[in-house]
């Protein structure tokens, strides 16, 4: 099997959130269609979209989720893709988008799994260090501590 290429390749994700009705934030996992690790909407970049765009559009596809993306991203991780005859690095970034609707039918309703989960149960489920590291101050936005 071939190794990766120096230059990574790049993907757009969402980071879900809501609040929920004790004032405290949750973040949506999804299971990966074929490893079923847990994840959050991600996907490649697509032409004649903004990247903020583009991860409203996966978290539509693959988590069923609509809502108000914000255009500054939260940051990045990286991870090794498998494809069929190799591995590739590729990096991440993510934009936070603040859910006003869960559809009861989406693209890959049947493939994947989903959870609302709190941002420190959610951090130590992703197998990404960099993206646990997004995902784990999230909790302070409930107390007003943090602000995206």
């Amino acid at each position: 099997m071939k190794s990766a290429k120096a230059i990574p390749l790049k993907q757009v994700a969402a980071l879900p959130l809501m609040v929920d009705g004790l004032g405290g934030v949750r973040v949506m996992l999804i299971t990966s269609r074929e490893t079923k690790q847990w994840v959050i909407p991600k996907g490649w970049p697509m032409k004649g979209l903004k990247d903020w765009e583009a991860a409203a559009i996966e978290a539509r596809q693959e988590a069923g989720l609509v809502g108000k993306v914000k255009r500054k991203p939260l940051g990045s991780y990286s991870y090794f893709k498998r494809f069929p005859d190799r591995f590739e690095l590729v990096q991440v970034t993510v934009y936070p988008l603040w859910v006003q609707r869960e559809l009861d039918d989406w693209a890959e309703r049947c493939e994947r799994q989903s959870f609302w989960l709190a941002p420190r149960i959610a951090a130590d489920l992703v197998q990404e260090t960099d993206l646990a590291e997004l995902i784990r101050p999230m909790a302070e936005i409930g107390s007003g501590v943090l602000a995206i």
